[in-house]
């Protein structure tokens, strides 16, 4: 039997796969940042009462399972980590020269879906994704 959260009057299981990016893509200041941020993804969700099941942090986007409360909506949360997380980067590790509250890090917007009876599925996907694009790196090595 699955394990369900609870709430005082709920039982519930919401889980969410949550697909975002870095503005324009940015690689370089993104891959220096990276290491930082799973920590940092697991404490602002916690601050909403959710939890980040499964993590992977790409060089170019970011792959996460969340576990969010019905009490919340997802677009809350998500908006939550992408904005707290991005004037965390531009404070700690930002040039100190301006103020940064407002910095935009993330692109606008985010891939969800719910992850319902799939979850197995998902977490595979989402632990393996680099691997994946690694080997379709290499196939068009051949092209």
């Amino acid at each position: 039997m699955d394990k369900y959260e609870s709430l005082s009057h709920t039982k519930w299981e919401c889980k969410y796969h949550v697909v975002f990016i870095p503005k324009g893509r940015r690689r370089l200041l993104y891959g220096q940042l990276r290491k930082y941020l799973g920590e940092l993804f697991r404490e602002l969700a916690r601050q909403k009462e959710s939890r980040v099941e499964e993590g992977h942090l790409m060089p170019d986007h970011v792959h996460m399972m969340l576990s969010i409360p019905p009490k919340y909506a997802v677009s809350q949360v998500v908006g939550y980590i992408k904005g707290k997380s991005a004037i965390h980067l531009a404070r700690v590790y930002g040039e100190r020269k301006r103020n940064f509250v407002g910095q935009h890090f993330w692109a606008r917007g985010y891939f969800v879906s719910t992850v319902g009876r799939d979850e197995a599925t998902i977490r595979e996907y989402i632990r393996n994704q680099e691997a994946a694009d690694e080997r379709l790196e290499q196939m068009k090595l051949w092209q």
